[in-house]
């Protein structure tokens, strides 16, 4: 009987009925809509974060640069043997540890053991300079001159007098100068951790990584940008100081460019940058992604001297256009889903109490009949109920559209990260993800999605039934009071 009596009413009022099922859906489609795109948004600085974090890092943790001493200049120097033969070709390189100041390679097994740390690995920031070139040496002529224009000859060796065929001071003609410089990133790997840390956020798209055996062996993986500008490809060598290294492997970063242009085994860093023992940045996995702030405070209270830094200190120094785009997404676009959403449930609310009071003769006769006012109020709740769900599913359509639609149209937002400070920070790194970002910003390109995830069609259900039972409650109290007495004095 109540299936009945509910098809046929909603079948008599189909326009009553479609009107408030499309309020509801354009209150549900927007709340789907942002909550994609909040999605997006969270996703595409997830993107940023691991390009300079690395897949699996939950924190780093650092030193900062000490001031330099006093009388030392700090800046670079280069040392050429002096040879004889007048074009003689130079070449040197200048490998600095940069990021930070150098931490001692113990700490790495100090920091792993720290209360909520699962694991740690070290790694070691150069930044290699060569400058190679030529010089061509000058030579020394002497102009000639006349007698009357010839000095007595006064201060000449010997202190004898000038001749008069004798000549003037000699001077030096021709010679220079001519060298290239190119300054590159190299960072130092643990190999037997490969999972945390430089490499995580990269992929091996040409040739092989490390082994856990090559630690001492002279072997590279070249990101593919550097690779693709140098012409390297698997099995070319180059040399860094005088140390030959052969290239296994190219890689690409999952997302964004990579910042570091070399990888090799951290012993050979360490050899290379005169850092024996030690790191510039220690890659931190913590064993509760919700315990991260504890664990940074477990750190820094248990080891002086150092700068932890977490995804959230990372996620503060992000700007530019997707920094505002998830702000808007974050605050504008949930109030203006909130509100439009409260206006949909009161308009269904509005309409469907409307529709009640049009209907004084129809619940009159029925309490006559001997309907009891729980019945009547059911029956006005189911009608709701299917009125919100014919909305909310036409809301899902909408919403699920729209954010496809966002997906398919949205431009590239950019994403500038700055300096955490302190020093050491985050970027820089492999992929980003590394010690000591410089002081110019990194820029990067992300394309925005909207992921339409199970989770929020589920909130739409449940905001589809809310407004059903909401405009119900409503339309049903009022039916409630109705009395048989009503439904004849409408009666004309």
């Amino acid at each position: 009987m109540f299936g009945i009596y509910l098809k046929r009413e909603l079948g008599r009022r189909k326009k009553a009925a479609l009107v408030i099922a499309l309020g509801l859906a354009l209150g549900i489609a927007l709340v789907i809509t942002v909550s994609s795109v909040s999605a997006g948004m969270s996703k595409a600085q997830d993107k940023v974060l691991q390009s300079l974090y690395g897949l699996g890092t939950d924190m780093t943790v650092t030193k900062a640069q000490s001031a330099p001493t006093s009388g030392s200049s700090g800046g670079p120097s280069f040392k050429f043997g002096a040879k004889s033969s007048s074009s003689t070709k130079q070449s040197s390189d200048r490998v600095m540890t940069q990021g930070g100041q150098a931490l001692k390679s113990s700490l790495v097994t100090k920091v792993a053991s720290q209360k909520g740390v699962e694991n740690a690995v070290g790694a070691l920031s150069l930044n290699v300079t060569k400058v190679d070139g030529s010089f061509t040496q000058g030579k020394a002529k002497t102009t000639t001159g006349s007698s009357s224009n010839s000095s007595s000859g006064q201060g000449q060796p010997g202190g004898g007098s000038g001749s008069s065929s004798g000549g003037g001071q000699p001077q030096v003609q021709g010679g220079g100068a001519n060298f290239n410089v190119n300054s590159y990133s190299v960072v130092g790997v643990d190999v037997a951790h490969q999972g945390l840390g430089p490499l995580a956020s990269m992929k091996i798209t040409s040739g092989r990584t490390f082994t856990s055996s090559q630690t001492g062996t002279k072997v590279a993986v070249v990101s593919k940008s550097y690779a693709k500008e140098k012409k390297y490809k698997v099995g070319s060598t180059f040399k860094i100081s005088g140390t030959k290294f052969t290239i296994i492997g190219i890689a690409t970063p999952d997302s964004s460019e990579s910042t570091t242009d070399l990888f090799i085994p951290l012993k050979l860093a360490q050899t290379l940058g005169d850092a024996k023992n030690e790191v510039t940045t220690i890659y931190v996995k913590a064993t509760d992604s919700k315990q991260i702030s504890t664990v940074k405070k477990e750190i820094q209270s248990n080891i002086s001297g150092t700068t932890v830094t977490t995804s959230a200190d990372l996620a503060s120094t992000v700007s530019g256009s997707l920094s505002t785009a998830s702000s808007l997404a974050t605050s504008v676009g949930k109030w203006l889903s909130i509100a439009v959403l409260a206006a949909a449930f009161l308009v269904a609310a509005l309409l469907t109490s409307s529709a009640v009071s049009r209907r004084v003769r129809e619940f009159g006769t029925l309490k006559a009949l001997g309907w009891p006012s729980r019945k009547v109020t059911r029956q006005v709740v189911g009608e709701s109920m299917v009125n919100g769900l014919i909305g909310g599913a036409l809301g899902i359509a909408l919403g699920v559209g729209a954010a496809y639609a966002v997906t398919a149209i949205s431009p590239k937002l950019t994403a500038q990260m700055g300096s955490t400070g302190g020093g050491g920070g985050m970027g820089g790194g492999p992929g980003g993800g590394g010690p000591g970002q410089q002081s110019t910003q990194n820029t990067l390109e992300i394309a925005l999605t909207a992921p339409v995830s199970l989770t929020t069609i589920a909130l739409a259900v449940g905001l589809a039934v809310a407004g059903g039972l909401i405009a119900g409650a409503m339309g049903g109290w009022r039916a409630s009071r109705m009395r048989p007495a009503d439904a004849l004095r409408s009666v004309s």
